[in-house]
């Protein structure tokens, strides 16, 4: 294969920021793939000791993210929406301070389609075609990072994606929708059903457990039939034993289905249940349950009548 640089690789070189709960396992998967240890996987966080278990591992150290695109054909930016990625672009020491050559930048997180459309526009134009986009959010949690198993929903060019693909694999399975933003909307899609099932599992919990039933024993059983999910699979000892500790943010949910919704009213879509569930995900989120785990959807159907805990 040959790189974006022009050099023969069967692996490009890769750069990482954005190294937190879902970032970290799948830099550590990328380390693990073939080919990364000729290419190199480049690093760089707030801290040089959070990262410090990927630097032991092979991982190369950069001291900004300048540094990171200098030594960079394809970068993963696992960031949590796009203004945390401008204050990565930006400034002396930047990422576009250190782009050298062409450099392709994987947006990870769950962000607008048309946001994204527009910073690779801008980027392209900015830096004479050297940066080129494509969005890459990811669905699968923390269990599917550590594992490799995400999902990769990629939207932008063929071309671009093949470059990409290897570095993207290492990490789930990544397939390319459509032009770039296809992967935001695609992802829309995706937190549309898992707050539709969610929702759904935490109604059921009460209504079960208000109706003297095993919770426990009801969630077994129902996993096996058309109710299972893999929601259902990760979440399933969370909603039995009230787990609500944070791994993904029930509060997301807000910002993800309103990027739905935009695509909805583009496309002239009706979509009621839509416009339930980001009510519904707005109204847990101010009542204070928003910072705890998606799971936490049956503590606030509790305390709609008074029974919830916090």
């Amino acid at each position: 294969m040959v790189s974006v640089t022009g050099r023969q690789s069967a692996f490009p070189r890769v750069g990482f920021i954005g190294l937190g709960v879902m970032g970290a396992p799948m830099a550590r998967n990328i380390l693990r793939a073939e080919g990364v240890q000729d290419a190199g996987l480049t690093i760089t966080a707030r801290r040089r000791e959070s990262v410090a278990e990927l630097l032991d591992s092979g991982a190369r150290w950069a001291a900004s993210s300048r540094e990171v695109a200098a030594a960079s054909d394809v970068i993963l930016l696992m960031l949590p929406d796009l203004p945390q990625l401008e204050s990565v672009l930006a400034g002396p020491d930047g990422l576009l301070a250190g782009v050298e050559g062409p450099v392709i930048l994987c947006i990870g997180s769950t962000s607008s389609p048309d946001g994204v459309r527009e910073v690779g526009a801008r980027l392209s134009e900015k830096t004479a075609g050297l940066v080129t986009v494509l969005d890459t959010p990811v669905s699968g949690g923390e269990d599917g990072a550590i594992a490799g198993t995400l999902s990769v929903m990629v939207g932008g060019s063929p071309a671009d994606f093949e470059v990409a693909r290897p570095v993207l694999a290492a990490v789930g399975n990544p397939v390319l929708l459509g032009p770039l933003g296809a992967g935001e909307v695609a992802k829309a899609c995706n937190q549309m059903i898992v707050a539709a099932t969610v929702l759904a599992w935490g109604e059921a919990c009460v209504i079960a457990e208000r109706s003297g039933l095993d919770v426990g024993a009801l969630l077994e059983l129902l996993s096996g039939g058309y109710a299972g999910s893999r929601v259902l699979e990760t979440r399933r000892s969370r909603f039995v034993n009230k787990d609500y500790r944070p791994s993904g943010a029930a509060r997301y949910m807000v910002k993800d289905l309103g990027f739905a919704m935009d695509e909805a009213r583009k496309s002239g879509t009706v979509a009621h249940q839509l416009e339930t569930l980001k009510a519904s995900f707005e109204s847990l989120t101010a009542a204070g349950f928003g910072d705890q785990d998606i799971a936490v959807t049956r503590a606030w159907v509790e305390s709609l009548s008074g029974e919830g805990e916090g």
